[in-house]
């Protein structure tokens, strides 16, 4: 992912930083607890298509 793209993606439900997990693939807002997924290099910002993360 370009550095760039990454600085202006919030998440679409609270507008919050993303964290970016290179292994996974995703980007990821802590504080939703949703994970979005990469694919291709686009990421998809979909809510109904985000994985929702375990409580650790």
């Amino acid at each position: 992912m370009e550095a760039k793209l990454l600085e202006i993606l919030v998440c679409p439900v609270c507008k919050a930083a993303l964290d970016y997990h290179k292994n996974e693939q995703e980007l990821v807002c802590h504080k939703c607890k949703l994970a979005y997924q990469i694919d291709d290099g686009i990421p998809v910002m979909l809510i109904d298509q985000a994985r929702k993360l375990d409580d650790e």
